[in-house]
C-alpha cells in the first residue's frame, strides 16, 4: 500500500488527541522562567520523570491503536495480518526512543518529522523479521506519529519566544563569525571569479578556431570556426560495463565505440592513443572550447564548471625544464594572464580542473618516466578532477597508467561516414567556387581504393580535399605522392596562383625551399623535439643559404623569413620557438633528408622509437630500390636481434608497413618481408590484431580461414580485418559469418561502421548469423537498411548518433528482447521503450542525463535485467513495481547513498547486482542483503573490500572483482562465505586462502 494511503487514515481528528498523551500537559503560568533555557525532549515526554501519566504498557495499547486504525477501510491491507502484533511492538518501542533522544524541542522542530522519525528509528532496537511491506508500513507510521509530536511542541506557549532567543542567538554567533572570517580572510573568491572570466574568454579565442590545411589555398580564410570544423571522432577501448559472470572483466565486445569528445563524461581519467593527424590535438582543442564556451554544443554540457588547464608537452620541456607545479601552469604553457596566488591550486582542490595533458610521445622516452611521476603526484595531490593524455598508439604500453585508474582509448580511422561529412564540411567553408568540386571527390572517395586508403584522418581527408579542388579534380596515387604534391602546392603554387606576387621581394624556386626545411626538419627530428628556438632555425638556415644557387643572392635573414611566413609549412607558436604546422610534414621531410645523407645507421638505430615510425616508412617510400631494400632488410635483422615479441612484432609491422610505401623493391625483399610477417599470425592478443592491421591490404593474403581456428583465434584475425580499411576484407570477413562464436560474430557486426554501409550489409550483415548476436548500430543509414531488408533482430545496441526517429522505427519493427540504448543529450526521447513487449535486458547508456522516469519502462514487457548510466528521478526504491527484475547493474554517474542501500536492501527480487567498489563505502550499519546471489564488483584499489562484501552480502554464490591491483589480492575476508560457488578476480595474482564449495577461476591480464 502507497504510503499516503496509510496517511489518510492516520489523519483524523481522533488521532491527534491519541498521540497528544505522549507528551505532558502544560503548565499553568507564561513560562517566563523557562523562556531562555532549552526544554529537552525527556522532560516533556510522558512516560518518562516524577509525573507520569503513560506507562510503557499504554504507549504499547496507543500504538495498537495507531497500527489498527491504518489497517481500517476497504482496499489493500499494507502488510500480511500475522505481522500486526510485532508491527505494534516495533511502533512502540519506537514511540518510547522519544525519552532518549539527547535534545531539546526547538531542535526537533527544526529537524523536521521525516528526520526525526529517522533518529527515533535509529535509537529504536531493530525491527527484526519484519517483511519489506511491513517494514515500509512502520517506517509511515513513526513519520506520522511524528508529525503530530511536532506540531504539539509549536503550539506550546513557551515555543514561540524560545524560538525567537534560539534564532536571535544563532545570528548573532553567525554574523560574529562571518566577520570575523572576512576579517581574516582577504576574499580570494572575488579575485578567482574575475580572474576565470578573464582566463575562459581567453581560451575561447585562441581555441575557438581552427585550421584546416588545404583550405586557405585560393581567396578562402585560413580559419574557421572551431564549432563548424569539428568532427567527432570514435575512439574504442575494452568496456567492462556488460557482460556475466562467466568473464571477468565483463565485456560485450572486444572494441566498444564512443565518441572520443564525450569520453571524459563516462570515465574521468582517459589515456587516449591516435596516430599522426588523427585528430588528437584538436579533440584537446575542442574540449578547452566547449569548456570555456556558454553556450555549449549538444553532449558537451558535462565540462560545464570545469577549468582547462592545456598543457602541451612539447612546450613544457622544450628546453629540457621540470614540468610545472600547477602554480606555474598557466606561463608555462604560454598563457600571457596572470592569476591570483594559489588560483590553480584552489581550482584542483576543488575537483574543478579539466586537465589536458597533450603529447606524451612529443618528449623524449627517457623523458617519459619522470613525466609520469609528475601526473601520479598530481592524481594523488587532487581529486575529482579529469585527466586526459593523449600519446601516439606505441608511445607507452598499455599498463602505463592503468594503475592509476586511467580508460585505455584508441582514436578509430575515420569511417566512410566520417569522411564524407569532413568533405562536404570543407567545401562548404572553402567557399562556392569548391562547391563542383564536392560530389566528384565523394564518387572517388567511393569507387576508387587507393584514394580511399589515405583518407583515414583528418590531416590526411584535409590534403586530399585541397589537391583535388588546386588540381581541379585530379589526384595523386599513393601516401609519398600525395605529400609531394602538397609540398609543392604550398612551397611554389600558393602564392603565385593567389597573386600574392613577391611579398618579402623575393622568389624562391621549390627545389631550395625543400633543401631548407628539410635541414630544420633533420634537426628537430634527430634531437627528439618537435620545437627550436627561432634563433637557432634562423642560424640553420643562413649557414645553409650559400651554397644554395637559388637562394644565396638574397640575404639568409630575408630568406629565413620567407620560409617563415610563406611556406606555408613552418609557424611561431610564440616570439621566440618554430616548429612545423604539424609533425607529418616535420616526419616526412626528415626522412627525405634522411635519405639524402643516407644515414641508415641512424634509421635503424631508431628503428623500435615509436616517434620514428612514420619517418622510417616514408624514408623507404624515398628511397631507390637499392636503398629501399637495404633499409627493409636492417629492420629485419633489427627485429631477429630483438629482445622480447613486443618489439620485434613493432619492427616486423614496421617493415611491412613500410612496404607498402616502396616505389619499386626487389621481389625477393618483398617475399621476404611478407614471409617474416607471416610469422606474427595469427595475432596473440586484441593489441597484436589492431597492430597488424597497421599493414594494410596485404595482410588480408596471409590471414588464415575459419577452418581450424580456435574460436579466441578466429576473433583475434576477424579483429584484423575489419580494422583494414579496404572493401578487399569484405570476402575474407564473409567466410566467418556462420562462426558459432558470438564474439567472434560481435566482431563482425561491431565492423560494419568501418566500411561502405550497402557493401558490407550485402556481403556480411544480411547473412550473418544473428543467434545470440547483439546487432550494433550507430548510424541511421544501417538501421535504414536493417529495415529496407526485413531483419528484425531479437538484439540490438543502438548508438547515440542514431536519431530518435530512426531507432523509433527500428525498435517498433524489431521489438528486441535484449537492448543497449545509448542517447545523447539532457533530455533523452525513451517513448520508444514504451510499446516493447518482450524486453527482458535494457542497457540505458544516458551520460548526460541526470535524471530519467521510470515511467518510460515498458509496462507490459518481462524486464528482468536493468543498467543505466544516470538515476532514475523516483528512486531505485521504485523499482519494486518491476516485479520480474532480477539483475540490477548501477554505474558511476551517481553514488549510491545510505538512503539507496535502504531501497536496495527491499528489493527482495533481485539476485544480482553489478556496482562500483566505492559504493560500498556508503553501506549503513546492520544493512545486510542476503538476498543477492550474484555480485560484479569494479575496483581500481589495490586491496578491493572484500571484508565488506562478506558483511553485506551474506548469501553470495557467485563473486567478480574487476581490478587493475598491480599486487596481491588477499581473499581470506571472504572465508565466511561458505555458500560461494565462484570466485573470478582480475589481477595479477592471490594470495591468502578461503574455502569454496565449488571452484576458483582466476584471470590474469
Amino acid at each position: 500500500m502507497e504510503p499516503a494511503l496509510i496517511g489518510t487514515r492516520l489523519a483524523s481528528a481522533a488521532i491527534g488527541p491519541l498521540l497528544k498523551k505522549l507528551l505532558v500537559s502544560e503548565g499553568p503560568g507564561a513560562g517566563l522562567i523557562e523562556r531562555s533555557e532549552a526544554v529537552r525532549l525527556s522532560s516533556l515526554v510522558s512516560f518518562r520523570g516524577e509525573h507520569r501519566t503513560l506507562t510503557e504498557k499504554d504507549v504499547r495499547k496507543l500504538a495498537g491503536t495507531l497500527v489498527a486504525r491504518s489497517l481500517d477501510g476497504d482496499g489493500e491491507r499494507p502488510f500480511p495480518a500475522d505481522e500486526a502484533e510485532a508491527v505494534t511492538d516495533a511502533l512502540a518501542a519506537t514511540l518510547l526512543a522519544l525519552g532518549d533522544l539527547d535534545m531539546d524541542d526547538v531542535q526537533a522542530v527544526r529537524l523536521g518529522h521525516t528526520a526525526l522519525a529517522r533518529r527515533l528509528r535509529a535509537a529504536a532496537p531493530p525491527a527484526d523479521g519484519l517483511s519489506a511491506d511491513s517494514v515500509r508500513s512502520l517506517e509511515t507510521l513513526v513519520e506520522w506519529a511524528c508529525l503530530h509530536v511536532l506540531e504539539f511542541f509549536t503550539r506550546r506557549s513557551t515555543f514561540v519566544a524560545r524560538s525567537l532567543v534560539e534564532q536571535t542567538r544563532g545570528q548573532s554567533e553567525l554574523l560574529a563569525k562571518v566577520d570575523e572570517l572576512v576579517r581574516r580572510t582577504p576574499r580570494p573568491d572575488t579575485l578567482d571569479a574575475d580572474f576565470e572570466r578573464r582566463y575562459l574568454e581567453h581560451l575561447a579565442r585562441k581555441h575557438g578556431r581552427l585550421t584546416i590545411y588545404g583550405i586557405d589555398l585560393h581567396r578562402s580564410p585560413g580559419e574557421w570556426p572551431l564549432d563548424m570544423a569539428y568532427l567527432s571522432l570514435e575512439a574504442t577501448g575494452t568496456d567492462t560495463r556488460h557482460g556475466d559472470m562467466t568473464q571477468v572483466p565483463p565485456q560485450r565486445g572486444e572494441h566498444t565505440p564512443l565518441h572520443a569528445d564525450l569520453a571524459l563524461a563516462r570515465h574521468d581519467k582517459v589515456l587516449l592513443r591516435g596516430l599522426a593527424g588523427s585528430g588528437k590535438t584538436t579533440l584537446v582543442q575542442w574540449l578547452t572550447a566547449s569548456a570555456a564556451a556558454e553556450d555549449r554544443a549538444e553532449g558537451m554540457t558535462y565540462l560545464r564548471g570545469r577549468i582547462p588547464f592545456v598543457l602541451s608537452l612539447r612546450t613544457l620541456t622544450r628546453h629540457g625544464e621540470r614540468l610545472p607545479a600547477p602554480g606555474r601552469f598557466l606561463p608555462a604553457a604560454g598563457c600571457p594572464l596572470t592569476p591570483p596566488d594559489g588560483w590553480a591550486d584552489r581550482v584542483l582542490a576543488a575537483g574543478r580542473g579539466l586537465v589536458l595533458v597533450d603529447g606524451i610521445d612529443e618528449i623524449p622516452e627517457s623523458e617519459r618516466g619522470p613525466a609520469r611521476d609528475w601526473l601520479r603526484d598530481l592524481l594523488t595531490a587532487y581529486d575529482g578532477n579529469r585527466w586526459l593524455v593523449t600519446a601516439r598508439p606505441t608511445a607507452v604500453g598499455n599498463d602505463w597508467l592503468a594503475r592509476d585508474g586511467f580508460a585505455d582509448l584508441t582514436l578509430s580511422p575515420m569511417s566512410r561516414a566520417e569522411v564524407a561529412t569532413f568533405v562536404r564540411r570543407w567545401h562548404r567553408a572553402a567557399g562556392p567556387g569548391a562547391a563542383a568540386f564536392e560530389q566528384p571527390l565523394l564518387d572517388a572517395l567511393r569507387t576508387t581504393e587507393h584514394v580511399a586508403q589515405l583518407a583515414t584522418s583528418p590531416l590526411m581527408c584535409g590534403l586530399i580535399c585541397a589537391l583535388h579542388h588546386d588540381r581541379r579534380g585530379y589526384l595523386p596515387r599513393g601516401r609519398k605522392t600525395l605529400y609531394d604534391s602538397a609540398l609543392s602546392m604550398l612551397l611554389s603554387r600558393r602564392d603565385r596562383e593567389r597573386g600574392m606576387g613577391s611579398p618579402y621581394g623575393i622568389e624562391l624556386d621549390e627545389a631550395p625551399q625543400i633543401q631548407l626545411v628539410q635541414r630544420l626538419a633533420y634537426w628537430l627530428t634527430l634531437n627528439g623535439r618537435l620545437q627550436m628556438d627561432r634563433e637557432h632555425a634562423r642560424s640553420i638556415v643562413a649557414e645553409a643559404v650559400p651554397a644554395m644557387a637559388g637562394a644565396s643572392a638574397h640575404p639568409p635573414e630575408r630568406v629565413f623569413t620567407h620560409l617563415l611566413h610563406r611556406s606555408g609549412l613552418l609557424r611561431e607558436p610564440t616570439t621566440d620557438t618554430v616548429d612545423f604546422v604539424h609533425r607529418t610534414f616535420q616526419d616526412y621531410l626528415a626522412a627525405k633528408a634522411l635519405v639524402d645523407r643516407w644515414d641508415i645507421g641512424v634509421l635503424v638505430e631508431h628503428a623500435t622509437d615509436d616517434r620514428w615510425e612514420d619517418v622510417i616508412r616514408m624514408a623507404v617510400g624515398h628511397a631507390r630500390p637499392r636503398e629501399c631494400a637495404e633499409i627493409l632488410r636492417e629492420l629485419l635483422k633489427a627485429a631477429d636481434a630483438a629482445v622480447d615479441r613486443p618489439a620485434q612484432l613493432r619492427l616486423l609491422i614496421l617493415s611491412a608497413t613500410a612496404l607498402s610505401h616502396a616505389t619499386e623493391v626487389a621481389p625477393e625483399v618483398r617475399e621476404e618481408v611478407l614471409a617474416r610477417a607471416a610469422d606474427l599470425i595469427p595475432p596473440r592478443s586484441p593489441d597484436e590484431a589492431r597492430e597488424l592491421a597497421t599493414a594494410g591490404r596485404l595482410v588480408l593474403d596471409l590471414l588464415p580461414g575459419p577452418e581450424g581456428l580456435s574460436d579466441e583465434t578466429a576473433r583475434l584475425v576477424v579483429t584484423t580485418a575489419t580494422h583494414v580499411p579496404s572493401d578487399a576484407a569484405l570476402p575474407y570477413l564473409a567466410r566467418f559469418v556462420r562462426h558459432p562464436s558470438v564474439r567472434v560474430r560481435s566482431q563482425l557486426i561491431w565492423g560494419w561502421q568501418r566500411f561502405d554501409t550497402l557493401a558490407y550489409a550485402e556481403a556480411v550483415v544480411a547473412v550473418l548469423d544473428p543467434s545470440d548476436l547483439d546487432f550494433s548500430v550507430v548510424a541511421d543509414e544501417q538501421a535504414a537498411e536493417l529495415l529496407r531488408r526485413g531483419m528484425t533482430p531479437d538484439r540490438l545496441a543502438i548508438g547515440a548518433d542514431v536519431s530518435d526517429g530512426a531507432a523509433r522505427d527500428l525498435l517498433a519493427a524489431c521489438d528486441p528482447v535484449v537492448l543497449s540504448l545509448a542517447r545523447g543529450g539532457a533530455d533523452p526521447d525513451l517513448t520508444a521503450l514504451g510499446g516493447l513487449t518482450r524486453l527482458e535486458t535494457l542497457d540505458l547508456d544516458l551520460p548526460d542525463t541526470r535524471y530519467w522516469s521510470l515511467a518510460a519502462l515498458p509496462t507490459g514487457a518481462p524486464l528482468e535485467r536493468l543498467s543505466f548510466t544516470s538515476w532514475p528521478e523516483e528512486g531505485l526504491g521504485a523499482l519494486r513495481s518491476v516485479a520480474r527484475l532480477h539483475e540490477l547493474t548501477l554505474w558511476t554517474a551517481h553514488p549510491v547513498t545510505a538512503h539507496d542501500w535502504r531501497d536496495l536492501a527491499l528489493l527482495t527480487q533481485l539476485g544480482m547486482i553489478t556496482i562500483d567498489e566505492t559504493d560500498l563505502e556508503s553501506v549503513p550499519a546492520g544493512i545486510t542483503l542476503p538476498h543477492i546471489s550474484a555480485l560484479m564488483l569494479n575496483s581500481l584499489s589495490d586491496a578491493p573490500r572484500l571484508e565488506t562484501v562478506a558483511r553485506v552480502f551474506p548469501g553470495l554464490r557467485q563473486l567478480g572483482v574487476s581490478t587493475h591491483s598491480q599486487e596481491e589480492v588477499d581473499v581470506t575476508p571472504l572465508a565466511g562465505l561458505e555458500h560461494l560457488a565462484r570466485l573470478s578476480v582480475a589481477t595479477r595474482s592471490l594470495t591468502g586462502t578461503v574455502s569454496l564449495a565449488d571452484t576458483v577461476e582466476i584471470i590474469f591480464y
